[in-house]
């Protein structure tokens, strides 16, 4: 049974960092595609990020802010979030596995202006 869960969310003043971690069991991380998304208030659910062994994509409103990172070792999946506005603000979920795979529980994070 594969589990996934999302941690590092917080509240930050605008400018400010967090990092975001995707952690599994049940599955290999480095062996599939994990991606980020982000569910703002009354927004659809947005792509941030995907990373898979070889190839890394951030959508253009967060390029140059954010990036992405795995460690394999610790079977986790970062998103390191820098220089945040408050549209970044919402639920980060954790996506294992793509259309058909796995979602976690979500992170708050909240940015102030």
């Amino acid at each position: 049974q594969v589990q996934v869960v999302e941690s590092g969310g917080g509240l930050v003043h605008a400018g400010g960092s967090l990092n975001l971690s995707c952690t599994a069991s049940g599955v290999t991380l480095v062996e599939t595609v994990v991606g980020w998304y982000l569910q703002a208030p009354g927004m659809p659910r947005m792509l941030i990020g995907v990373v898979k062994t070889g190839w890394t994509h951030l959508v253009d409103s967060v390029t140059g802010r954010f990036a992405l990172s795995r460690d394999s070792a610790k079977n986790t999946v970062y998103l390191h979030m820098h220089n945040l506005k408050p549209e970044d603000t919402g639920v980060y979920l954790c996506n294992v596995g793509g259309t058909m795979g796995h979602w976690g529980q979500g992170t708050q994070v909240t940015v102030s202006s």
